[in-house]
Protein backbone atom coordinates (compact mmCIF):
# COMPACT_ATOMS: atom_id res chain seq x y z
CA UNK A 1 0.00 0.00 0.00
CA UNK A 2 2.95 2.43 0.73
CA UNK A 3 4.20 1.66 -2.46
CA UNK A 4 0.70 3.22 -4.05
CA UNK A 5 0.98 6.57 -1.62
CA UNK A 6 4.46 6.67 -3.14
CA UNK A 7 2.80 7.11 -6.43
CA UNK A 8 0.16 9.18 -5.23
CA UNK A 9 2.60 11.59 -3.94
CA UNK A 10 4.81 11.62 -7.38
CA UNK A 11 1.85 11.94 -9.32
CA UNK A 12 0.77 15.04 -7.04
CA UNK A 13 3.75 16.57 -7.47
CA UNK A 14 4.17 15.65 -11.25
CA UNK A 15 1.00 17.74 -11.93
CA UNK A 16 2.80 20.43 -10.36
CA UNK A 17 5.66 20.28 -12.86
CA UNK A 18 8.20 18.52 -10.47
CA UNK A 19 10.73 17.01 -12.94
CA UNK A 20 12.40 15.36 -9.66
CA UNK A 21 9.05 13.46 -8.83
CA UNK A 22 8.75 13.08 -12.93
CA UNK A 23 12.43 11.11 -12.82
CA UNK A 24 11.27 9.28 -9.94
CA UNK A 25 8.22 7.85 -11.54
CA UNK A 26 10.61 6.69 -14.48
CA UNK A 27 12.60 5.17 -13.24
CA UNK A 28 10.54 3.21 -11.46
CA UNK A 29 8.22 2.30 -14.22
CA UNK A 30 10.41 2.60 -17.74
CA UNK A 31 11.82 -0.81 -17.28
CA UNK A 32 8.51 -2.91 -16.31
CA UNK A 33 6.60 -0.90 -19.31
CA UNK A 34 9.46 -1.69 -21.89
CA UNK A 35 8.77 -5.41 -20.94
CA UNK A 36 5.21 -4.96 -20.75
CA UNK A 37 5.34 -3.20 -24.53
CA UNK A 38 7.83 -6.41 -25.26
CA UNK A 39 4.86 -8.51 -24.95
CA UNK A 40 2.91 -6.84 -27.59
CA UNK A 41 5.71 -5.83 -30.62
CA UNK A 42 8.37 -8.61 -30.00
CA UNK A 43 10.90 -5.52 -30.41
CA UNK A 44 13.02 -3.99 -27.68
CA UNK A 45 13.48 -0.82 -29.83
CA UNK A 46 9.89 -0.51 -30.98
CA UNK A 47 8.76 -1.43 -26.85
CA UNK A 48 11.17 1.46 -25.86
CA UNK A 49 10.10 3.66 -28.36
CA UNK A 50 6.61 3.35 -26.83
CA UNK A 51 7.63 3.90 -23.47
CA UNK A 52 9.35 6.94 -24.34
CA UNK A 53 5.97 8.11 -25.97
CA UNK A 54 4.44 7.07 -23.07
CA UNK A 55 6.49 8.85 -20.57
CA UNK A 56 5.91 12.00 -22.98
CA UNK A 57 2.48 11.81 -22.80
CA UNK A 58 2.28 12.05 -19.41
CA UNK A 59 4.63 14.77 -18.67
CA UNK A 60 2.78 16.77 -21.29
CA UNK A 61 -0.65 15.90 -20.23
CA UNK A 62 0.28 16.04 -16.28
CA UNK A 63 -2.32 18.67 -15.50
CA UNK A 64 -4.90 16.42 -16.24
CA UNK A 65 -3.61 13.45 -14.37
CA UNK A 66 -6.06 12.27 -11.50
CA UNK A 67 -4.06 11.60 -8.23
CA UNK A 68 -6.47 9.70 -6.68
CA UNK A 69 -6.40 6.59 -9.42
CA UNK A 70 -3.25 4.75 -9.57
CA UNK A 71 -0.92 6.12 -11.89
CA UNK A 72 0.74 2.96 -12.33
CA UNK A 73 -2.52 1.73 -13.68
CA UNK A 74 -2.47 5.17 -16.36
CA UNK A 75 0.87 4.34 -16.95
CA UNK A 76 0.02 0.56 -18.33
CA UNK A 77 -3.39 2.27 -20.06
CA UNK A 78 -1.04 5.23 -21.94
CA UNK A 79 1.95 2.50 -23.24
CA UNK A 80 -1.30 0.01 -24.54
CA UNK A 81 -2.41 3.13 -26.62
CA UNK A 82 0.60 3.99 -27.65
CA UNK A 83 1.07 0.44 -28.93
CA UNK A 84 -1.89 0.70 -30.69
CA UNK A 85 -1.50 4.09 -32.57
CA UNK A 86 2.08 2.96 -33.64
CA UNK A 87 0.39 0.04 -34.93
CA UNK A 88 -1.90 1.49 -36.38
CA UNK A 89 0.23 4.22 -38.17
CA UNK A 90 2.51 1.38 -39.57
CA UNK A 91 -0.40 -0.39 -40.83
CA UNK A 92 -1.64 2.93 -42.36
CA UNK A 93 2.14 3.38 -43.68
CA UNK A 94 2.59 0.12 -45.38
CA UNK A 95 -1.07 0.05 -47.20
CA UNK A 96 -0.30 3.38 -48.32
CA UNK A 97 2.87 2.58 -50.57
CA UNK A 98 1.76 -0.95 -50.77
CA UNK A 99 -1.98 -0.06 -52.36
CA UNK A 100 0.15 2.79 -54.57
CA UNK A 101 2.01 -0.64 -55.87
CA UNK A 102 -1.41 -2.31 -56.30
CA UNK A 103 -2.70 0.38 -58.67
CA UNK A 104 0.14 0.66 -60.75
CA UNK A 105 -0.34 -3.14 -61.15
CA UNK A 106 -4.49 -3.02 -62.12
CA UNK A 107 -3.86 0.34 -64.18
CA UNK A 108 -1.09 -2.07 -66.36
CA UNK A 109 2.01 -0.18 -66.40
CA UNK A 110 4.20 -2.05 -68.26
CA UNK A 111 6.73 -1.83 -66.33
CA UNK A 112 8.47 -5.03 -64.23
CA UNK A 113 7.77 -5.33 -60.68
CA UNK A 114 11.61 -4.51 -60.14
CA UNK A 115 10.99 -0.73 -61.78
CA UNK A 116 7.79 -0.42 -59.50
CA UNK A 117 9.49 -1.23 -56.42
CA UNK A 118 12.60 1.20 -57.09
CA UNK A 119 9.85 3.96 -57.67
CA UNK A 120 8.04 3.62 -54.64
CA UNK A 121 11.97 3.53 -52.87
CA UNK A 122 12.21 7.11 -54.68
CA UNK A 123 9.19 8.07 -53.53
CA UNK A 124 10.27 6.98 -50.02
CA UNK A 125 13.03 8.88 -50.20
CA UNK A 126 11.15 12.28 -51.62
CA UNK A 127 9.04 12.06 -48.30
CA UNK A 128 11.99 11.40 -46.32
CA UNK A 129 13.57 14.61 -47.63
CA UNK A 130 11.03 16.95 -47.12
CA UNK A 131 11.02 19.90 -44.63
CA UNK A 132 10.30 18.34 -41.06
CA UNK A 133 7.04 19.69 -40.97
CA UNK A 134 5.98 18.79 -44.32
CA UNK A 135 6.61 15.49 -43.86
CA UNK A 136 4.97 15.06 -40.67
CA UNK A 137 1.46 16.97 -42.10
CA UNK A 138 1.89 14.51 -45.01
CA UNK A 139 2.23 11.64 -43.04
CA UNK A 140 -0.72 12.62 -40.83
CA UNK A 141 -2.86 12.84 -43.61
CA UNK A 142 -1.54 9.93 -46.11
CA UNK A 143 -0.20 7.34 -43.72
CA UNK A 144 -2.62 8.23 -40.34
CA UNK A 145 -5.58 9.57 -42.70
CA UNK A 146 -6.10 12.14 -40.26
CA UNK A 147 -7.80 15.57 -42.78
CA UNK A 148 -6.72 18.44 -42.93
CA UNK A 149 -8.72 20.02 -39.70
CA UNK A 150 -7.80 17.31 -37.50
CA UNK A 151 -4.12 17.89 -38.30
CA UNK A 152 -4.76 21.93 -37.56
CA UNK A 153 -5.92 20.85 -34.67
CA UNK A 154 -3.64 18.57 -32.97
CA UNK A 155 -0.62 21.09 -34.72
CA UNK A 156 -2.41 24.20 -33.41
CA UNK A 157 -1.72 25.63 -36.54
CA UNK A 158 -4.37 26.90 -39.34
CA UNK A 159 -6.04 24.93 -42.21
CA UNK A 160 -4.23 27.17 -44.73
CA UNK A 161 -1.12 26.19 -42.77
CA UNK A 162 -1.80 22.34 -43.73
CA UNK A 163 -3.07 22.88 -47.33
CA UNK A 164 0.29 24.97 -47.79
CA UNK A 165 2.47 22.14 -46.56
CA UNK A 166 0.75 19.69 -48.74
CA UNK A 167 1.06 22.08 -51.41
CA UNK A 168 4.57 21.58 -50.91
CA UNK A 169 4.88 18.50 -50.75
CA UNK A 170 3.13 17.33 -53.73
CA UNK A 171 5.27 20.42 -55.87
CA UNK A 172 8.69 18.00 -54.52
CA UNK A 173 6.91 14.71 -55.34
CA UNK A 174 5.74 16.12 -58.73
CA UNK A 175 9.19 17.21 -58.93
CA UNK A 176 11.38 14.35 -58.44
CA UNK A 177 8.71 12.21 -60.75
CA UNK A 178 8.65 14.54 -63.67
CA UNK A 179 8.58 13.07 -67.33
CA UNK A 180 7.30 9.67 -65.23
CA UNK A 181 3.83 11.00 -66.27
CA UNK A 182 1.73 7.97 -65.70
CA UNK A 183 3.16 7.13 -62.43
CA UNK A 184 2.50 11.18 -61.43
CA UNK A 185 -0.80 10.65 -62.44
CA UNK A 186 -1.53 7.28 -60.02
CA UNK A 187 0.05 9.40 -57.45
CA UNK A 188 -2.20 12.13 -58.19
CA UNK A 189 -5.40 10.30 -58.71
CA UNK A 190 -4.10 8.41 -54.71
CA UNK A 191 -3.08 11.66 -52.83
CA UNK A 192 -5.67 13.85 -53.95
Amino acid sequence: MKSFLDDSLLADNIKKNDEKAFHILFDRYYKKLVDYAFTFTGNLQEAEDIVQQTFITLWTTRKKIDSKKSIKSYLYRITHNSYIDTYRKQKHKESFFDEIKERALRDRINDHDEIIEQRILKLKIVIDALPDKCKEILQMNKFQGLKYKEIADQLDISVKTVESHMNTAFKKIRKAFKGDDLFLFLLYKFMR
